[in-house]
């Protein structure tokens, strides 16, 4: 009962009398709000105090307020007899038989208007002050407790389309971590701190100043290549180097002038190569330090190389792999970078050494772009997408043009991220739709199976009632494979073994302008 129910009470004082239980002790429909006999009723809220009980004959003469017609001063909206809770009577008992300040639990509220279907406006205490809101299922999923209710968004298109930024991947919506960008990051800024260092002991300098300054601001060449950048004289025989006649001078890890020069085995490092012995080009046994094609992945040239790397791979590269998993992303980030190694060795000039994580990046720059065509017709704007994954592959290649980069690692990681991408991502949209795929390739609608995939749990059933269109995909996947494995075949023999060269391939990676496309190459006689 609200505080203001004993403001204008002028009741005696109760009496502390025994009296009969106020309320039934079983329950009894038609009972159970029936007030106690002994109970004194509260006055009525509308009615005034002009019937309230008068004092004994012996007591004090009552001060009598003025009749109230209309609410409290004290009342605000927010008390209970603003809108009594009771104001809604149970089903089978008028708004009387419950008592002034009673509580009557329900499944619905006057708030909704539903006390109108059970009493007329007279039986009900306070019918002026009832909202006549619409009545609501206790069914319905949205119902709430606020009065005013947000807009149903029933009538919304449940068709969602996929934003830039959102990749349209199957079971993009999962919570994975993104193990291999975490571990790889730290593994490349930890490494260029070594490179930092070692360069700072080696030359005094934590970035090459003398005999010229790096501008990548970075470690020398010579402690990039000492430390295991990709450099073709300590992988292989090269022509201009074992079929020279005359000895070939290479600058130290610790040079600072251009006379400081020491033997091949010094400047690869690792235990050394062999020395050359000029004059025979199928020198034995050869230099073949192989893992040259591996570790330039986590090594870089400068702060401004590193990142500008960083960057992206923890934006874009980041989000691919929660898109795709760890395992698809990090078969194709090896793969990519390696093939790029791969081709530039073949193709670069000799002299130069390469590193950085740019092809591997461009494998992933590649999967961005089968993602775009994949979900074309659930994206919102498919063409400035594609206009802007265009327009980041061109500025890239054109930056690779400079001197001292290498264009073929951003070629080569971009066609194995297609080549790897086909074989190892969903369906396109549309393929899935024709072959009655019940699996939606949008990145903002859930329900897809976290267990593991189909195959693992029934190999024989996976390919059982597959349609004709589902085994042409496969086909297309496997010659993808196909192409790549063969592609990195025949550009891994003709390194180690044909050895054939490409006279106009260089310009794929340079500017023929100040001889540009000179830098790098070793002389011949």
């Amino acid at each position: 009962m609200a505080s203001n129910d004993y403001f204008y009470d002028n009741r005696p004082p109760p009496v502390h009398t025994q009296s009969p239980a106020p309320y039934p002790t079983a329950y009894d429909p038609n009972t159970a709000y029936l007030p106690s006999p002994s109970s004194t009723p509260a006055p009525s809220y509308h009615t005034g105090y002009a019937n309230a009980p008068s004092p004994a004959p012996n007591g004090p003469l009552p001060i009598q307020p003025p009749p109230r017609s209309g609410p409290s001063p004290f009342d605000t909206v927010f008390d209970d007899n603003a809108y009594p809770m009771n104001s809604r009577t149970p089903m089978g008992a008028s708004s009387t038989d419950i008592p002034h300040g009673g509580m009557h639990q329900d499944s619905g509220s006057a708030y909704y208007g539903a006390g109108a279907a059970t009493t007329s406006p007279v039986d009900r205490p306070y019918p002026a002050e009832d909202i006549p809101l619409q009545e609501r299922s206790s069914k319905d999923p949205e119902q709430n407790d606020h009065i005013y209710d947000a807009p149903s968004r029933r009538g919304k298109s449940k068709k969602h389309k996929v934003r830039g930024g959102q990749l349209g991947m199957a079971g993009s919506d999962k919570k994975r971590i993104p193990w291999v960008v975490y571990i790889f990051t730290a593994a490349q800024i930890g490494v260029f701190i070594g490179e930092i260092v070692r360069n700072a002991i080696l030359t005094g300098s934590p970035i090459m100043i003398r005999p010229q300054f790096n501008p990548m601001i970075g470690p020398s060449s010579q402690v990039l290549i000492n430390m295991g950048a990709r450099f073709v004289p300590c992988m292989r025989n090269t022509v201009g180097i074992q079929d020279q006649s005359t000895p070939v001078e290479f600058l130290c890890p610790n040079a600072t002038s251009t006379d400081n020069s020491c033997p091949l085995s010094i400047l690869c490092g690792f235990d050394g190569v062999p020395d050359p012995v000029y004059n025979d080009i199928n020198q034995s046994p050869e230099p073949n330090q192989w893992f040259r094609f591996i570790l330039p992945i986590f090594m870089h040239a400068g702060l401004i190389h590193i990142g500008f790397n960083m960057l992206l791979q923890m934006t874009l590269a980041k989000e691919m792999e929660m898109a795709i998993g760890s395992i698809r992303f990090f078969l194709v980030y090896m793969s990519a970078g390696i093939f790029g190694f791969v081709m530039g060795g073949n193709f670069a000039a000799p002299g130069i050494a390469s590193t950085g994580a740019s092809g591997s990046l461009f494998g992933i720059i590649a999967l961005t772009l089968l993602d775009l065509l994949y979900s074309w017709g659930d994206r919102r704007n498919p063409v400035k997408e594609l206009l802007f994954i265009l327009l980041d592959i061109v500025i890239a290649l054109v930056l690779g043009l400079l001197p001292g980069l290498d264009n073929f690692s951003h070629i080569g990681g971009f066609l194995t991220g297609l080549a790897v991408g086909i074989c190892v991502l969903h369906s396109p949209n549309a393929l899935r739709r024709r072959m009655d795929s019940n699996l939606s390739y949008s990145a903002v609608q859930s329900g897809f199976d976290h267990g593991p995939p189909p195959f693992f749990k029934n190999p024989v059933g996976f390919f059982q009632g597959r349609k004709p269109l589902w085994w042409a995909w496969w086909l297309v996947r496997a010659a993808a494979l196909i192409l790549i494995v063969v592609l990195f075949a025949v550009l891994l023999n003709n390194f180690y073994v044909t050895r054939s060269t490409c006279e106009w391939c260089k310009y794929l990676s340079c500017i023929p302008v100040n001889d540009w496309c000179e830098l790098g190459t070793l002389p011949r006689t």
